[in-house]
Parts: structure tokens; sequence; C-alpha cells
């Protein structure tokens, strides 16, 4: 990149230095002074180039030729600016260039608010200006058509219109772009190979017939559809013969159900109206019968009723009676149980000094007992009082006891601290932190996994496997960087994501090589899997110091290394120090990105990162001075999720020393229990002999104490007996007082009983007077039973009859009503014959309306919407719309068929073409490639595709061009070639290459440099831009051929002193010397 501090260069249009910072000598056999007027230009070929402020560019003009332009410079001189000038000055986006950035501003040149690129295209009747100026400020651009201001999609109809299509790969191939031609799909070759070299209408057809199939399928579907229908009209109306004649008879029968419906209420009204009639006169009958048999009873009911009232009096006199008796006979059994209490109180004054009896012989019994036992009781102690003192050995036992028992509290003690500090152990390891902490990291390393299957499965699927298979390596294996590299902070993971590529991200890192292989025969070769695998360094880099302490950069804003911002593996830290150089690339802040242009001229900066940038920067060799590229450092994807190792190990030490720890506390918990066991056994056998000695020392006190209290006990029952004779005494005065009583009471009870006798034989004499009256009335009751029985049955048939009258009169009313309503008949009317003719029968219509109903039932499905509509107008509206869809789809595969020749036509003969000249390069480089046109389905126009088949040893069969089975080298071959197979055919009036022979090997780069000179040198082909940065020596070129030779450096010649002439002179004397 030049520094602002160049002076500016004016150009000059027929001098041969166009350029500030590069100058484009043009060395062409035939070149005219004056650019458009030499005829071989083509429509929409580029006269000049002008940029201002643009990428390493202060100001420069290029005049390109007509047929190839070799643009030729050092790395970082300044080539691909030229190819940025030409796709973004003809509206080209930023993505075509493979840089990524959005940013239009990035490609003004540093430290300037403006750029500036024109170019001037050849146009018959005009040549065309483009102009676009970039403001950095606000990422805008302005665009001018031949001085005129306007916009963008002005700029892109006038660029389209002139057949430019930057965006097509086989037109415009960016240094960038190159790997992408070989990936391509043969769908996007062939519609890229359409619109590059096909005539205007061959994409177009090609976009025709593909809508035209979608919209036969369309049309095939409804047409299949439309004769279905039909079919099953035809079927239905085949039926429907049969249905009409079906759908008449069950008509027939309907019209007999509704003529039956009409007579039923008409004879069920002259039932009801004849029964009416029967009712009145059976009801008039009872009426006269009820009448004569009332007169007959009236003489024996006189009797009768005069016997009830005689029998009212004597009956209430039975029931005062009853109420005396019933008084006397309570009181008399109120009397005999106050006797019965009386004989219960004599039984208890009884019953009382029987026990007093009973309580004195058994106070005897225990004086005598205790006697006998204060005996028993002197003898005893007369033979406890020869025994030893027992009290030294009680003393023994008791300093024993209190040893046992301190040595308990010992062990109990420690005890308590072993649990205390079990609990804190057994609390510290399961603590909802540390748990947590674990758990948290777990996870993330989880998420990791789970983002490394999404973006490629393979790797997943291998890293699987590693872990089962772990054991089958002899040296240290990592698991892919990206789960294993632990940025120390988030902030930090878009800088080492953004310096090492996705593919080392997912690659498995190996200590051994062999180790290696065996992984790839394993997972690549036997899985198929397509996984990234890397060796370490013999001898590892991981400590390599920088090549500057970073205190010496600290005035610039950078803080740190690259390295220091994670955590690694020593075999991957390695790798990453000696492949990336991560241990020598410092990170800066903002205050590195303000100071850049003095950071950039510092020593040994490879490459450095700022806040939002990467700049890596390149010394030319030529001229020493320093190049840089710049990109965005794009937000992190995988390394976001940080796990700090070291804590994920010093937690999970520490969860382990505690787990050790308690098993030690358990097993001393353990021998404590035991030794606690075994003082617990020793002090039960003290104890017991204690409790024994207590015994022997206490026994004699404890006899002398019994002794003395029996004494005390013995004297107070001698003292407190009692005097049964008093008692009996006592007993028989209260015996008289009860009998005096219960004289008293007897002499009431049995005035009772007298008056109670007495109202019994009042009451008998009365209920033989009632007998008399009742037999007599039952007598009377008996002869006129049999009438009376009579009477009410005529009374209740009488009531009976009435109400059946009645009933049935409102039954005719509704019946008339309800038959003149179903007839729809007026007052006045007369029944129809038709319904009087037919039978008179209540169960006779009943029995032919159930016969007609069956046999209507039985002609089920038939309506006449169903059977008389209109099938015959739809079947001919159905025929007519098939024969209508059939007749546009047949016009429709016409048209497809004359759109296919149109298209599939040319198309071949273009691809032949193509194949000739792909398969005459090859052949002239000793190799074999062939392109043809690819279809599985020759109706399947959105599936057609240009297939390339390459083969470049004689031991090999055609392959197909892919990004995987050919090599780098390779790659560029096929694609250079077939881009030369295009150009004699390309109706495009340029192509621009970049770089593309930078893989290839000097044969190969020979080869291919002779075919491209003879091919787009040809007066037939339009403008090629060829950019190299470097030529083999002793190449063939042409007189047609402009070579662009782009210098940059402080050592290069301003344009005033720059003389064509004198150095081609210089250049033929040196030649004939040699």
């Amino acid at each position: 990149m030049a520094t602002s501090t160049k002076k500016r260069r004016q150009s000059h249009l027929n001098a041969g230095s166009q350029t500030s910072n590069s100058a484009a000598s043009m060395f062409s056999g035939g070149q005219t002074d004056q650019l458009g007027v030499d005829g071989r230009f083509v429509e929409g070929s580029i006269l000049r180039i002008t940029m201002k402020n643009f990428l390493t560019y202060d100001y420069s003009v290029l005049y390109p030729g007509p047929n190839l332009n070799m643009i030729v410079g050092a790395n970082g001189t300044g080539k691909s600016s030229i190819v940025c000038a030409i796709c973004l000055g003809l509206a080209g986006k930023t993505a075509i260039l493979g840089r990524g950035d959005k940013v239009i501003g990035l490609y003004v040149k540093r430290g300037c608010s403006k750029g500036f690129i024109e170019i001037e295209l050849f146009k018959t009747g005009g040549n065309l200006v483009i102009n676009r100026e970039i403001h950095v400020e606000n990422n805008q651009s302005l665009w001018m058509l031949n001085g005129r201001h306007c916009n963008q999609k002005s700029v892109e109809e006038e660029v389209k219109a002139l057949h430019i299509q930057v965006n097509n790969l086989c037109q415009f191939l960016p240094q960038e772009k190159v790997g992408e031609f070989a990936k391509m799909s043969k769908i996007e070759l062939l519609e890229a190979t359409e619109k590059s070299v096909g005539p205007p209408e061959m994409y177009e057809y090609h976009c025709e017939l593909k809508n035209f199939r979608n919209k036969e399928r369309e049309l095939e579907n409804v047409v299949k559809e439309k004769a279905s229908f039909l079919e099953k009209a035809k079927q239905r109306n085949e039926r429907n013969k049969h249905d009409v004649n079906r759908y008449y008879e069950k008509k027939r029968h309907l019209d007999v159900i509704e003529l039956l419906e009409k007579k039923k209420p008409w004879v069920e009204y002259e039932t009801t109206r004849k029964e009416f009639e029967g009712a009145k006169k059976e009801r008039d009958n009872a009426k006269k019968q009820l009448s004569a048999l009332k007169q007959a009873q009236a003489p024996m009911l006189g009797k009768i009723q005069l016997i009830d009232n005689q029998l009212k009096p004597t009956e209430a006199q039975i029931k005062a009676k009853t109420i005396a008796i019933k008084e006397a006979s309570l009181k008399c059994k109120q009397k005999q149980e106050q006797l019965d209490r009386k004989h219960k109180e004599i039984e208890d004054i009884k019953q009382t000094q029987r026990l007093k009896q009973m309580e004195e012989e058994d106070h005897q019994k225990r004086i005598s007992n205790t006697r006998r036992t204060i005996d028993d009781l002197k003898a005893e102690l007369a033979k406890v009082g020869d025994q030893p003192d027992v009290t030294p050995r009680i003393n023994a036992v008791n300093v024993e006891l209190r040893n046992i028992r301190e040595e308990r509290a010992k062990i109990e003690g420690e005890k308590a601290d072993l649990r205390r500090e079990k609990d804190n152990l057994h609390a510290e390891s399961t603590s909802e932190m540390l748990v947590r902490k674990l758990s948290d990291m777990n996870n993330m390393m989880n998420a990791k996994e789970q983002k490394l299957q999404r973006r490629h499965r393979d790797t997943h699927t291998a890293l699987h496997w590693l872990r089962q298979n772990r054991q089958l390596f002899g040296g240290n294996v990592h698991e892919p960087m990206m789960l294993v590299i632990n940025v120390r902070d988030h902030r930090f993971a878009k800088f080492v994501e953004n310096h090492i590529s996705f593919h080392d991200l997912r690659a498995f890192v190996f200590q051994r090589k062999d180790d290696m292989e065996k992984f790839m025969i394993e997972v690549r070769d036997k899985m198929n899997l397509k996984v990234n695998s890397i060796s370490a360094p013999e001898e590892s880099c991981s400590r390599r110091q920088p090549s500057r302490n970073i205190e010496s950069l600290r005035r610039f804003g950078f803080f740190t290394y690259l390295r220091e911002m994670f955590d690694a593996p020593d075999e991957v830290m390695s790798y990453l120090c000696h492949q990336y150089k991560v241990h020598d690339v410092p990170v800066g802040n903002d205050q590195t990105k303000a100071m850049i242009k003095t950071v950039i001229e510092e020593p040994y900066l490879r490459v450095l990162y700022t806040t939002e940038e990467r700049y890596t920067l390149k010394r030319s060799h030529y001229s020493n001075k320093i190049s840089t590229s710049n990109s965005a450092v794009h937000p992190s994807q995988y390394l976001t999720i940080t796990v700090d190792a070291e804590e994920k190990r010093l937690l999970e030490q520490q969860m382990k020393a505690c787990e050790v720890k308690l098993r030690e506390i358990d097993e001393r918990i353990k021998t404590l229990q035991a030794e606690a066991a075994t003082l617990d056994r020793r002090d039960n056998e003290l104890l017991a002999e204690k409790k024994h000695l207590s015994e022997v020392k206490g026994k004699k006190r404890q006899l002398e104490q019994k002794i003395s209290t029996k004494q005390d006990s013995l004297g107070q029952m001698e003292h407190s007996v009692i005097d049964l004779q008093k008692i009996e005494e006592e007993t028989k005065e209260k015996i008289a007082v009860v009998n005096s009583h219960k004289v008293s009471i007897v002499t009431v009870f049995m005035a009772q009983m007298k008056l109670r006798s007495k109202l019994t034989m009042e009451k008998v004499y009365l209920a033989l007077e009632t007998v008399g009256l009742m037999a007599e009335k039952a007598k009377l009751e008996n002869d006129c039973r049999d009438g009376a029985t009579e009477l009410k049955t005529t009374e209740q048939k009488c009531s009976r009859l009435e109400q059946r009258k009645v009933q049935l009169t409102e039954q005719c009313k509704g019946l008339l009503k309800r038959a003149m309503a179903i007839c729809k008949m007026k007052p006045d009317d007369i029944i129809p014959l038709n319904i009087t003719s037919l039978c008179t029968f209540y169960d006779e219509i009943d029995a032919m309306l159930n016969e007609e109903r069956s046999r209507a039932e039985c002609f089920t499905g038939l309506s006449e919407n169903t059977v008389i509509g209109p099938y015959n107008q739809e079947i001919k509206h159905l025929e007519k719309e098939l024969e209508d869809k059939s007749n546009a789809l047949n016009a429709y595969r016409q048209n497809i068929s004359e759109a296919k020749e149109r298209w599939l036509n040319p198309l071949k003969q273009l691809v032949e073409q193509i194949n000739d000249k792909f398969s005459d390069f090859f052949r002239s480089m000793q190799c074999a490639g062939e392109v043809d046109l690819h279809s599985e389905n020759e109706e399947e126009y959105d599936k057609y595709g240009i297939r390339i088949r390459v083969k470049f040893h004689s031991s090999t069969q055609l392959h197909e061009l892919t990004a995987y089975h050919q090599s780098g080298g390779e790659r560029s071959v096929s694609t250079m070639l077939y881009l030369m197979a295009l150009q004699e055919l390309n109706r495009c009036p340029f192509r621009v290459v970049d770089e593309i022979n930078q893989g290839m090997d000097p044969v190969n780069e020979r080869r291919v440099f002779d075919i491209v000179v003879r091919t787009a040198c040809k007066e037939t082909t339009s403008q090629y831009f060829f950019i190299t940065p470097k030529l083999l020596q002793n190449l063939q070129y042409a007189d047609e051929m402009t070579v662009l030779c782009v210098h940059n450096g402080s050592q290069m010649l301003p344009p005033n002193q720059w003389d064509e002439k004198a150095f081609i002179r210089r250049c033929i004397q040196r030649k004939a010397r040699a």
C-alpha cells in the first residue's frame, strides 16, 4: 500500500505512465494513439479506468488494449485493486469480490473521506462514462452517467444492455472466487454459460421452458381430473335409467299413502261419533235404574239411623269408664313400685351388716399374718449379721466406672467432632454452588458439541468414535480444537476464531503422526467421514517467545498477544504457535486503530488486531514497502462459550479430596464405635457387680427397717377392731322403720284395687247393652246390603258414562276439525268421492298404510334431485371442458416442443463448440477433457446442466470436475481452459481472471499461457484481463496483447522521468549483447 505522503502524478493520455502508486506500461504492437478509434474494440469493452483515493491508489489512469491485457506486478502492488475498481465501478456487489465486507467505505484509501472510480466503455454512437464516488462517512455512493447524476439502478440497466455480467464467474473471476468455480453445480454452470456466451434469448428460453413445464404439469392434472369426473358422471347416468322407473313406482305408492292418510281421520271421526251415540244411550238407562233402587232402600235405612242414635251415648259412657279404670291401675302400679323399693332397702341394710362381718374376719387374718412376717424377718436378720464388709470392693468398682465414663466421654467427643467435620465436608462436596458450577461447565461443553454437530456432523461422529477407542493410540490425541480451546474472556473469542480457520477449529490434534494415520484410516477410509486431522510439531512451540515484548507495544494500544487470550493443551498450542504464530500476533484497542498508520511502519509485525478489524501486513521484496489489507472481525460463533479448565480441574480435585476424607472419617467412626461398645459391656458388668454388693451391704439395714415397719402396722391393726354387736342392733332398728312405711303403702294400694274392680263391672254392663244394639243393626244391614251394593255400582256407572260422553264429544270435535284440515276443506264442503270409496274400517286402513309404506321404503336413495336431475347436461358440460383442456394441453405441448427446439438445438451446438475447444486445449497439454450437456430426464428442464470431465494422467479415467477430486492446480487449469473455450464464443465485451495460475506447476502454467495468448489475441475475441504476480521466462507473446506492469514503491521513477523509447532501446541493446 502506498503511503499518503507520495506526490500525486498526473496521467497523460498517450504516455506510458498513468498512476502515482502504479505505473502501467503498455507494450502493444499496433496500438493507435487514440482510444475508441481502434476498430477491434467490441461493444462494452473498457477503454479507460480512472481511480482516485481508491485502495492503494492516490490517483491512477489505466488504458487497456482491445484483446489480451496482462496485468503484472508483485504481491501488494495493487493488481487486485484494479479488479475491485472494475467490479464496483460497474455496479457490482462487494460479495462478488469474496471479501465479505458490505461496508463499501473500506475500499476508500485509508485517511481519505471519499474515493472515486471512473470507467469509460466503448459504445457505438458515443462512449459510456460511468462515475462512482464513494463516501466513507455514510457508506453511500454517488453515481453519474456521462456527466449526469443518476441512481445505481440506471447504471445497472446500462451495464446489462452491454451484456456485462460482473456477477457471472464465467465472465468475472476474482482471486477469492477461483476456488468457487469448481464448486458450482452443473445447473449453475449451465446458467452462467448461457448468460455469458449464449444468445441473449437462450437464457430467457430456458426460464420460459421451466415455467412451461410447471404449467404443463398443472394442465395434465386438470385433464386427468376432468376425465375422472366425466367417467363417474357417465356411470351414474347409466345407473339412472333403472332408477327413474323405480322412482315413478315409488311415487305411485306415495300417492296411495297420501290418500289413505286423508281417509284415516274421517274413518276415525266416524268410529268415534258412533261410539258417542252408544255411550249417551247407555248413560240414560243407568240413570233410570239408579232412581228405582233408591226408592226401594229408604225404610231400612231409617231404622239403621235410629239404632246409630241410641249407640252414641252408651259408647260415651264406656269411654269414660275406661279412662277411670286406667287412672286406678296407674295408682296401683305406683304403690307396687314403692313396696318393691322398701323391700330393696331392707336387703341393702342386711347386706351392709354382712360386709362388716366379713371385714372383721379379714382384719383378724392380717393381724395373724403380720405377726408371722415379723418372726421371719427377725430370723433372717440374725443370719445376715455374720457376713464380711463389702465397702472396699464397692469403692474400687466406682473408681473403674468413673474411668470408663471418662473414656466414653472422650470417644463421644471425638465422634461428635468427626460428625461435624463429616457434615462440613459433605456440605462442601454437595454444595449447590459447587455442583452448579460443575454442571454449568459440563453444559457449556455439551453446547459446544451441539454446535459442532450442527455445523459438521462427520466431525461429531468421529469425536464419539475417538472417545470410545482412545486406547488404540500411543500418544496424546486431542478432540477438535473448538472443544479444547478455552478463551479466558468471551469478549476475546472473536479474535481467536477469526485468526484460526474453521477447518483447523474442527481438526483433531495428534502428538504422533502414526496415531494420526491410524485415525484417518479408521474414520476417513473405513467410515467414509470427512474430517480434518493435524500432527503437532515434534519440537514443542507452545513456549516460543514473541519477537517483541508486549510492553514495547503498549504505546500503540496493544495490551496482549493472541496466545495469552486462551488456554489449550500443549500440543494444540504448539501447533497454533507454529502455524498461526499466535504468540506473535498482538491485539490492540481503539487507540491502535487511531494510530494504524504509525503501527504498520513497525518492524516484525505481520498480523495484528484492533477492536473491530484485522490487519495483514506484507513487505515487498522489490521496494521494501509495506502493503496492508484489512477485514472486519466477525462475531464469534463457537468459542464464546468459555470454560475455565483449571477451575474445573480444581473443583473436581476438591470433590475427590472431600470423598477421600469422608471415607477416612467413616473408618475412624467405626473404630470408635467398636471401642465404645467394649466400654459399654465392661460398664454393664461393673454396674451389675456394684448392684449385687450394694444389695449385700444394705440388706441388714433393710431388714431392721422392715421389722420396725411391720410392728408399727401391727399396733395400728390391733387398735382398729370392729364392734359387731353394735352394728347388729343398728340394723334391726333400721329394718323396723322401713316396715312401718310398708304398712301405710299397702293400705292405699288395697283401696285403689277395690275402686278398679267396681269400675270394671260397670263397664261390662254398658258393653252388654251395646252388643244388643249392634246385633240389631247388623241384622238390618244384612237385609239391605244387596240393594246397597247394586245402588253404589249403578251410581259409579252413571258417573263413568257421563265422563265418557263428555270425552267423546270433545274427541269428535277435534277429529272432525283435523280431518277437514288434512283434506283442506271448508265447513260447507262435501267429502271427495275418492276418499269415501276406500275401505271404511280403521284396521283395514292401517294395514294398507303399512303395506304401502313398506313398498315405498324399498325404493331407497331415490329423489327427484338425484334421479331426474340434469345428468345429460352435466356430461355434455364435462365433455366440453375436457375437450377444451385437452386441446389447450396439446397446444401447450406444441409450444413447449417449439420452445425446446429454439432452446435445446442452439444449446447443444453451443456445448458442442465449447467441448471442441475445451478438448483441443486439453489435447494440446497431453491431457483429456470434455464438456457435455447432462440431464437425467429430457422433460425436466430445471435439471439440465453442463458437466466438465477431465483427466490429467493417462492411467486414470475421466472424472467430473469437483471441489474435492482434483488438486488445486488441476482445478485452476480446468477453470482457465473452460474460460478460454468460452472466449471465442463469448458475447460479453470483456473477461477478468485474477491470479488463476498461482497453483499451477511450471509446465501447465506455460501451456495454459500459450493457449491464453493464442485464443485471446484473435481478432474475433473480446477484451481479456489476465492478472498475475509473476510470469515464467521465455514465454511466447503476441503483438495484439497489452502488458501492464504495475510498479509500486519508493524506487519508482516519476512520470516526467519515464522514457518509454529509451527503455525499449536499452532492452534491445541488452538482448543484442546477450
